[in-house]
């Protein structure tokens, strides 16, 4: 399979090691200093691109590999509210798309378990809930598309809880983030009940950037030749768990 990667940090990096080993090809890497690269010549025979960037480019990136009839991979969080728009655009061009807040395959069980847990105690109010998240200090958006992801999760099982807020507020309708940045932390993301009684807590800990870019590469071998909007729950549990 030929890959484009769009971005090439140290995620970017770790996708094409992860990539070559699976016996892929890296077509095109785009970096900053050759954006203009991404364009029908230097994109043709890419089976399939993977975009980690920012917030700020992830849309145009986006939007210009569907434009091209590429498929794309997007690790770019803090671009929410833009999402549905590509998604419509992968839509109305059959071309196929999907964004994930995190590519890990032990995050995405986090996620569901995230859910069940979720339900669970919404039966028990005497528990209040809070997430927590470190990453380290290069993290541009904070909090992490991983911790609103899991805050999100809460918010749609919860009868108590409306909406979340950075950091602790003195309000039983808002679910606080607190978000952490300190050097060479992959990531750790935590859900906290707490009543009198006692604690339950839910905890994933990344070890190595590893796990994000084996979980991209899985995805794009997923999409090569489909057609519309998949999430990561398409790749790993078929878009259902039993």
């Amino acid at each position: 399979m030929n890959i484009a990667l769009i971005g090439y940090g140290k995620m970017g990096q770790a996708i094409e090691e992860i990539a070559i080993k699976r016996g892929h090809n890296i077509a095109l890497c785009i970096r900053s200093g050759n954006r203009h690269e991404l364009d029908a010549t230097h994109m043709q025979g890419v089976d399939v691109a993977i975009e980690f960037t920012g917030p700020e480019t992830a849309k145009d990136n986006v939007m210009d590999c569907m434009a091209l009839g590429v498929p794309v991979i997007c690790g770019s969080t803090g671009w929410n509210e833009e999402v549905p728009e590509a998604a419509a655009m992968a839509n109305d061009r059959g071309v196929g798309f999907l964004q994930a807040s995190n590519f890990s395959i032990g995050v995405n069980i986090f996620f569901e378990v995230n859910k069940q847990l979720a339900a669970l105690m919404n039966k028990h109010p005497e528990y209040d809930v809070s997430v927590e998240e470190t990453h380290h200090t290069q993290k541009k958006d904070a909090p992490s598309g991983t911790a609103i992801t899991i805050a999100e999760q809460i918010l749609e099982r919860s009868a108590t809880k409306k909406t979340w807020a950075l950091n602790f507020v003195n309000n039983e309708n808002i679910l606080p983030i607190v978000a952490h940045r300190i050097e060479n932390v992959p990531g750790t993301h935590r859900v906290k009940y707490a009543s009198a009684i006692d604690d339950i807590e839910l905890v994933h800990t990344a070890h190595s950037r590893e796990g994000f870019a084996l979980g991209a590469v899985l995805a794009a071998e997923f999409l090569a030749g489909k057609k519309g909007v998949f999430t990561m729950r398409d790749v790993l549990f078929n878009g259902s768990i039993a």
